[in-house]
This record gives C-alpha cells, structure tokens and sequence, in this order.
C-alpha cells in the first residue's frame, strides 16, 4: 500500500514537472530561420525575459507568455537564452539564420556584385555582399513604391 503511495507522488510529480521541461534542449539541433522571415516558437513554461546572443543576426519577442516570435534579420549563428520570471533558465539553444537562395541569380561586374529574385521575373533585391550603390538604388525605388502605395 505504501509503495503504491509513493508510486501515486512520484508519478504524479513527474506529470507536473513535465510542464517545466523546455521546448529545446541544449544540445538539440539549432533553431533554424530564414533571412527577413518570422516564425513562432512555442515553449512549455512561461518565459519573462528572452535573451539573443547577437541582435544583428535575429530578434525574439515574447507574443505571449508560452509564444515567442524569432525573426531572422542577417545570415549567420548566434543564441537564444529563455528565462522564467524568477530568472531560472527554460532554454538555451542555438539558432541558424539562413538566406533562401533558390531563385537568386547573382550579376559581377568586376568586384561589384548585384542580387535578383528571378521568381517569376528578375526584380533586384538586397543582399549582404551587394554594391552600395546598387543597394542605395533598390531601397530607393522600394521606398518609392511603399510612399506612393500610402498616399492613396
């Protein structure tokens, strides 16, 4: 009878405890998004503070308590540190921002380097590496687009 107690605690300590256990273990896979995209991430115990290793490679907001929004911002690796509200660690785990090269052509003109999305058309895009003057021209034009779009 008393081993079936104990039995009974134990099990029934493990199922509560099973809500503390992160959605990424420290040495799983790294957590991969893409350059200029968002995804969701969900995790079992409520996050109070959200820490990246480097805010030039992605950004993490807490959506909710238990959702957290990581969006890729440059190519590269870098960690995400999740903390409860009482400061204790609920994941550590790596993330992988990668850049989507399937329909990119890439144009040299000597050691200047121009970038398209060929998808279904070639319209230019920017990438890291690119001419600054060629850069300088595309955020100019899609800024153009983006104010005229506003003004109707």
């Amino acid at each position: 009878m008393m081993f079936r107690k104990s039995l009974a605690v134990l099990l029934s300590a493990g199922i509560l405890l099973g809500g503390l256990v992160p959605a990424f273990a420290a040495d799983s896979a790294p957590v991969s998004v893409k350059v200029n995209m968002a995804r969701i991430l969900r995790i079992d115990a409520p996050a109070a503070t959200v820490i990246i290793g480097n805010p030039g490679v992605a950004d993490v907001t807490i959506q909710d308590p238990q959702t957290l929004v990581l969006t890729g911002k440059s190519y590269g690796q870098t960690n995400l540190i999740i903390l409860d509200g009482k400061g204790n660690p609920i994941a550590d785990t790596m993330i992988q921002v990668t850049q989507d090269l399937a329909d990119v052509v890439t144009v040299y003109m000597g050691s200047a380097r121009q970038s398209y999305s060929c998808e279904p058309t070639c319209q230019s895009i920017i990438m890291m590496g690119d001419n600054s003057g060629f850069t300088g021209e595309t955020l100019a034009s899609s800024q153009t687009v983006a104010s005229s779009a506003n003004s109707n």
